[in-house]
Protein backbone atom coordinates (compact mmCIF):
# COMPACT_ATOMS: atom_id res chain seq x y z
CA UNK A 1 0.00 0.00 0.00
CA UNK A 2 1.25 3.74 -0.69
CA UNK A 3 2.50 6.33 1.97
CA UNK A 4 0.32 8.60 3.97
CA UNK A 5 1.22 11.98 2.22
CA UNK A 6 4.44 13.50 3.84
CA UNK A 7 3.16 15.74 6.47
CA UNK A 8 3.67 16.52 10.04
CA UNK A 9 0.41 14.64 12.16
CA UNK A 10 0.08 14.20 15.83
CA UNK A 11 1.19 11.05 16.33
CA UNK A 12 -1.18 8.15 16.89
CA UNK A 13 -0.99 4.51 17.66
CA UNK A 14 -3.38 3.38 14.47
CA UNK A 15 -3.22 -0.57 14.30
CA UNK A 16 -4.58 0.05 10.27
CA UNK A 17 -1.94 2.13 9.62
CA UNK A 18 -2.94 3.76 6.40
CA UNK A 19 -5.38 1.25 5.26
CA UNK A 20 -8.65 3.92 5.27
CA UNK A 21 -11.09 1.38 4.53
CA UNK A 22 -10.48 -0.76 7.43
CA UNK A 23 -9.78 2.22 9.81
CA UNK A 24 -13.36 3.33 8.93
CA UNK A 25 -14.56 -0.30 9.69
CA UNK A 26 -12.98 -0.70 13.22
CA UNK A 27 -14.78 3.03 14.35
CA UNK A 28 -17.99 1.54 12.73
CA UNK A 29 -18.12 -1.67 14.32
CA UNK A 30 -21.08 -2.08 16.46
CA UNK A 31 -22.67 -4.93 19.07
CA UNK A 32 -24.34 -6.15 16.56
CA UNK A 33 -23.00 -9.39 15.24
CA UNK A 34 -24.46 -9.95 12.00
CA UNK A 35 -24.08 -6.35 11.13
CA UNK A 36 -20.46 -6.69 12.00
CA UNK A 37 -20.14 -10.12 10.20
CA UNK A 38 -21.79 -8.60 6.91
CA UNK A 39 -19.55 -5.26 7.27
CA UNK A 40 -16.29 -7.55 7.89
CA UNK A 41 -17.07 -9.90 5.34
CA UNK A 42 -17.78 -6.90 2.51
CA UNK A 43 -14.16 -6.01 3.58
CA UNK A 44 -12.52 -9.27 3.43
CA UNK A 45 -14.41 -9.80 -0.28
CA UNK A 46 -12.47 -6.95 -1.34
CA UNK A 47 -8.59 -7.87 -0.52
CA UNK A 48 -9.48 -11.62 -1.87
CA UNK A 49 -6.81 -12.42 -4.04
CA UNK A 50 -4.57 -9.56 -2.50
CA UNK A 51 -3.18 -12.29 0.16
CA UNK A 52 -0.76 -9.28 1.56
CA UNK A 53 -4.02 -6.99 2.43
CA UNK A 54 -5.76 -9.51 3.27
CA UNK A 55 -3.51 -11.11 5.74
CA UNK A 56 -2.80 -7.51 7.19
CA UNK A 57 -7.20 -6.59 7.62
CA UNK A 58 -7.65 -10.14 9.38
CA UNK A 59 -4.87 -9.69 11.66
CA UNK A 60 -5.92 -6.25 12.66
CA UNK A 61 -9.83 -7.19 13.51
CA UNK A 62 -8.44 -10.59 15.14
CA UNK A 63 -6.48 -8.20 17.68
CA UNK A 64 -9.45 -5.74 17.57
CA UNK A 65 -12.22 -8.65 18.10
CA UNK A 66 -10.50 -11.35 20.34
CA UNK A 67 -12.29 -10.41 23.31
CA UNK A 68 -16.10 -9.93 21.80
CA UNK A 69 -18.08 -12.43 21.07
CA UNK A 70 -17.99 -11.61 16.84
CA UNK A 71 -15.73 -14.18 15.79
CA UNK A 72 -17.04 -16.93 17.36
CA UNK A 73 -20.92 -16.58 16.90
CA UNK A 74 -20.03 -15.74 13.42
CA UNK A 75 -18.17 -18.88 12.88
CA UNK A 76 -20.88 -20.58 14.81
CA UNK A 77 -23.83 -18.99 12.19
CA UNK A 78 -21.61 -19.88 9.44
CA UNK A 79 -19.53 -22.98 9.50
CA UNK A 80 -18.22 -23.00 5.82
CA UNK A 81 -17.37 -19.65 5.59
CA UNK A 82 -13.36 -19.44 5.58
CA UNK A 83 -13.23 -16.34 6.60
CA UNK A 84 -15.19 -16.79 9.38
CA UNK A 85 -13.14 -19.62 10.82
CA UNK A 86 -9.91 -17.88 9.98
CA UNK A 87 -10.96 -14.63 11.99
CA UNK A 88 -12.44 -17.14 15.09
CA UNK A 89 -8.76 -19.28 14.84
CA UNK A 90 -6.81 -15.58 14.92
CA UNK A 91 -9.08 -13.96 17.26
CA UNK A 92 -8.38 -16.94 19.65
CA UNK A 93 -4.63 -16.79 19.12
CA UNK A 94 -4.42 -12.75 20.07
CA UNK A 95 -6.33 -14.01 22.98
CA UNK A 96 -3.75 -16.50 23.88
CA UNK A 97 -0.81 -13.73 23.16
CA UNK A 98 -2.10 -12.02 26.20
CA UNK A 99 -3.20 -15.15 28.65
CA UNK A 100 -0.11 -16.95 28.17
CA UNK A 101 -1.86 -20.30 26.49
CA UNK A 102 -3.98 -21.17 24.00
CA UNK A 103 -6.99 -22.89 24.94
CA UNK A 104 -8.43 -25.59 22.66
CA UNK A 105 -5.38 -25.66 20.28
CA UNK A 106 -6.59 -28.80 18.57
CA UNK A 107 -10.26 -26.91 18.05
CA UNK A 108 -8.16 -23.74 16.97
CA UNK A 109 -5.95 -26.02 14.12
CA UNK A 110 -8.98 -27.82 12.82
CA UNK A 111 -10.49 -24.99 12.10
CA UNK A 112 -7.42 -23.49 10.55
CA UNK A 113 -7.80 -26.90 8.44
CA UNK A 114 -11.11 -26.38 7.76
CA UNK A 115 -10.87 -22.74 6.59
CA UNK A 116 -7.85 -24.08 4.05
CA UNK A 117 -9.97 -26.91 2.61
CA UNK A 118 -12.99 -24.54 2.15
CA UNK A 119 -10.59 -21.96 0.23
CA UNK A 120 -7.47 -24.16 -0.91
CA UNK A 121 -5.65 -20.92 -2.67
CA UNK A 122 -5.95 -18.66 0.47
CA UNK A 123 -2.36 -18.95 2.74
CA UNK A 124 -4.47 -17.12 5.75
CA UNK A 125 -5.25 -19.86 7.46
CA UNK A 126 -1.85 -21.82 7.23
CA UNK A 127 -0.56 -18.44 8.57
CA UNK A 128 -2.69 -18.43 11.73
CA UNK A 129 -1.90 -22.34 12.01
CA UNK A 130 1.81 -21.36 12.24
CA UNK A 131 0.74 -19.08 15.27
CA UNK A 132 -0.84 -22.14 16.77
CA UNK A 133 2.11 -24.22 16.20
CA UNK A 134 4.81 -21.09 17.80
CA UNK A 135 2.52 -20.85 20.91
CA UNK A 136 2.05 -24.88 21.14
CA UNK A 137 6.06 -25.86 20.59
CA UNK A 138 5.41 -27.97 17.63
CA UNK A 139 8.51 -30.02 16.90
CA UNK A 140 10.37 -28.46 13.55
CA UNK A 141 9.66 -30.97 10.91
CA UNK A 142 5.42 -30.08 11.51
CA UNK A 143 6.49 -26.33 11.62
CA UNK A 144 8.31 -26.20 8.78
CA UNK A 145 5.15 -28.34 6.83
CA UNK A 146 2.64 -25.68 7.32
CA UNK A 147 5.77 -22.83 6.74
CA UNK A 148 5.99 -24.62 3.10
CA UNK A 149 1.50 -24.58 2.81
CA UNK A 150 1.72 -20.88 3.54
CA UNK A 151 4.84 -20.22 0.76
CA UNK A 152 3.02 -22.46 -1.72
CA UNK A 153 0.32 -19.88 -2.29
CA UNK A 154 2.53 -16.51 -1.20
CA UNK A 155 5.99 -16.72 -1.70
CA UNK A 156 6.63 -13.24 0.22
CA UNK A 157 3.94 -13.32 3.43
CA UNK A 158 5.12 -10.83 5.95
CA UNK A 159 3.21 -12.47 8.78
CA UNK A 160 4.81 -15.88 8.10
CA UNK A 161 8.08 -14.91 7.90
CA UNK A 162 8.13 -12.67 11.11
CA UNK A 163 6.49 -15.47 12.69
CA UNK A 164 9.06 -18.10 12.02
CA UNK A 165 11.82 -15.42 13.18
CA UNK A 166 10.12 -16.02 16.60
CA UNK A 167 9.73 -19.43 16.23
CA UNK A 168 13.46 -20.27 15.51
CA UNK A 169 14.39 -17.57 18.17
CA UNK A 170 16.33 -18.64 21.29
CA UNK A 171 13.43 -17.60 23.33
CA UNK A 172 11.05 -19.94 22.05
CA UNK A 173 13.63 -23.18 21.60
CA UNK A 174 15.60 -21.91 18.75
CA UNK A 175 18.74 -20.87 18.53
CA UNK A 176 20.99 -17.57 17.07
CA UNK A 177 22.12 -19.87 14.66
CA UNK A 178 19.24 -20.45 13.60
CA UNK A 179 18.44 -17.34 12.85
CA UNK A 180 21.37 -16.28 11.08
CA UNK A 181 20.68 -19.28 8.74
CA UNK A 182 17.20 -18.06 7.95
CA UNK A 183 17.76 -14.89 7.29
CA UNK A 184 21.06 -15.37 4.88
CA UNK A 185 18.85 -17.77 2.72
CA UNK A 186 16.42 -15.01 2.60
CA UNK A 187 18.88 -12.59 1.51
CA UNK A 188 20.08 -14.24 -1.00
CA UNK A 189 16.92 -14.73 -3.21
CA UNK A 190 14.06 -11.71 -1.99
CA UNK A 191 13.68 -8.74 -4.09
CA UNK A 192 14.11 -5.91 -2.21
CA UNK A 193 10.55 -4.56 -1.70
CA UNK A 194 8.63 -7.66 -1.25
CA UNK A 195 6.06 -7.65 1.93
CA UNK A 196 8.69 -9.49 3.71
CA UNK A 197 11.56 -7.10 3.35
CA UNK A 198 11.84 -6.45 6.89
CA UNK A 199 12.76 -9.93 8.07
CA UNK A 200 16.78 -8.88 8.43
CA UNK A 201 15.72 -6.04 10.38
CA UNK A 202 12.91 -6.67 12.69
CA UNK A 203 15.97 -10.04 13.55
CA UNK A 204 18.50 -7.24 14.20
CA UNK A 205 16.02 -5.07 16.35
CA UNK A 206 14.91 -8.16 17.83
CA UNK A 207 18.42 -9.26 19.18
CA UNK A 208 19.06 -6.17 20.53
CA UNK A 209 16.27 -5.64 22.56
CA UNK A 210 16.71 -8.84 24.22
CA UNK A 211 19.80 -7.79 25.45
CA UNK A 212 18.61 -4.55 26.65
CA UNK A 213 16.15 -7.04 27.92
CA UNK A 214 19.03 -8.79 30.17
CA UNK A 215 20.08 -5.87 32.29
CA UNK A 216 23.33 -4.94 33.77
CA UNK A 217 26.45 -4.77 31.49
CA UNK A 218 24.75 -6.40 28.54
CA UNK A 219 22.11 -3.67 28.47
CA UNK A 220 25.06 -0.70 29.35
CA UNK A 221 26.65 -1.94 25.77
CA UNK A 222 23.49 -2.66 23.94
CA UNK A 223 24.14 0.15 21.15
CA UNK A 224 27.59 -2.20 20.30
CA UNK A 225 24.93 -4.49 18.31
CA UNK A 226 24.72 -1.60 15.71
CA UNK A 227 28.82 -1.45 14.77
CA UNK A 228 28.76 -5.09 14.22
CA UNK A 229 29.01 -5.96 10.41
CA UNK A 230 25.65 -7.34 10.12
CA UNK A 231 23.56 -5.27 11.78
CA UNK A 232 25.54 -2.24 10.11
CA UNK A 233 24.88 -3.82 6.79
CA UNK A 234 21.74 -4.44 7.30
CA UNK A 235 20.39 -0.70 8.00
CA UNK A 236 22.92 0.37 5.03
CA UNK A 237 20.99 -1.61 2.46
CA UNK A 238 17.01 0.01 3.18
CA UNK A 239 17.72 3.30 5.31
CA UNK A 240 17.88 5.09 1.94
CA UNK A 241 15.60 2.93 0.11
CA UNK A 242 12.49 2.41 1.90
CA UNK A 243 11.87 6.14 2.30
CA UNK A 244 11.38 6.50 -1.50
CA UNK A 245 8.19 7.38 -2.37
CA UNK A 246 6.29 4.16 -4.18
CA UNK A 247 9.49 1.72 -3.36
CA UNK A 248 7.15 -0.18 -0.51
CA UNK A 249 3.35 -0.91 -1.28
CA UNK A 250 2.63 -3.51 1.10
CA UNK A 251 -0.29 -3.51 3.23
CA UNK A 252 2.01 -2.95 6.52
CA UNK A 253 5.04 -0.83 5.02
CA UNK A 254 4.20 1.93 7.41
CA UNK A 255 5.13 -1.03 10.30
CA UNK A 256 8.36 -1.82 8.50
CA UNK A 257 9.03 1.97 8.47
CA UNK A 258 8.57 2.36 12.46
CA UNK A 259 11.04 -0.55 12.62
CA UNK A 260 13.84 1.10 10.84
CA UNK A 261 12.98 4.89 12.65
CA UNK A 262 13.61 2.45 15.79
CA UNK A 263 17.05 0.69 14.74
CA UNK A 264 17.94 4.13 13.11
CA UNK A 265 18.13 5.93 16.10
CA UNK A 266 19.35 2.84 18.22
CA UNK A 267 22.09 2.96 16.21
CA UNK A 268 22.06 7.01 16.35
CA UNK A 269 22.06 7.41 13.02
CA UNK A 270 19.55 10.29 13.85
CA UNK A 271 19.76 12.46 10.91
CA UNK A 272 18.63 9.42 8.53
CA UNK A 273 16.13 8.63 10.91
CA UNK A 274 14.50 12.24 9.85
CA UNK A 275 13.23 11.37 6.62
CA UNK A 276 11.30 8.17 7.86
CA UNK A 277 9.79 9.68 10.59
CA UNK A 278 8.71 12.39 8.04
CA UNK A 279 7.21 9.07 5.92
CA UNK A 280 5.43 8.01 8.79
CA UNK A 281 3.15 11.33 9.70
CA UNK A 282 3.15 10.39 12.56
CA UNK A 283 1.59 6.50 12.82
CA UNK A 284 2.97 4.45 15.35
CA UNK A 285 3.13 1.15 15.94
CA UNK A 286 3.38 -0.91 19.55
CA UNK A 287 6.44 -2.69 18.49
CA UNK A 288 8.94 -1.77 19.01
CA UNK A 289 8.28 1.15 20.46
CA UNK A 290 6.97 -0.06 23.69
CA UNK A 291 10.11 -1.97 25.05
CA UNK A 292 11.18 1.84 26.59
CA UNK A 293 8.01 2.44 27.77
CA UNK A 294 4.83 4.27 26.22
CA UNK A 295 5.04 3.93 22.29
CA UNK A 296 3.95 7.37 21.68
CA UNK A 297 5.68 8.73 24.16
CA UNK A 298 9.13 6.89 22.74
CA UNK A 299 8.60 7.78 19.41
CA UNK A 300 7.75 11.81 20.12
CA UNK A 301 11.03 11.64 21.61
CA UNK A 302 12.87 10.09 19.07
CA UNK A 303 11.17 11.96 16.55
CA UNK A 304 11.93 15.45 17.85
CA UNK A 305 15.41 14.30 18.28
CA UNK A 306 16.01 13.12 14.94
CA UNK A 307 14.56 16.34 14.01
CA UNK A 308 17.03 18.14 16.04
CA UNK A 309 20.25 16.20 14.44
CA UNK A 310 22.95 18.46 13.03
Amino acid sequence: MGFLPSRRNRSRLAPELDDQDLGKLLKSLLANTDLCAAQISGLLGEGRGDWDLRTHRLGVLADHLNETHVPRTWATREPDNADALALYAWARVARARHEGSLANATEVADDCLRAAEIAPEDPTPWVILLKVARLEHWAQPQVFGVWNEVLARDRWNREAYLSMLGYLSPEEGGSRLQILDFVDSLILRMPANVPCAATELTAHVSQYLAILGRGGVEALVARNHWSNVTAKQALDRVAHTWVQPGFLRHARSLADLNTLAYALMAADRRREAAPVFEVLGGVVTQWPWQAGGDPLTEFDQAQRRAAAAP
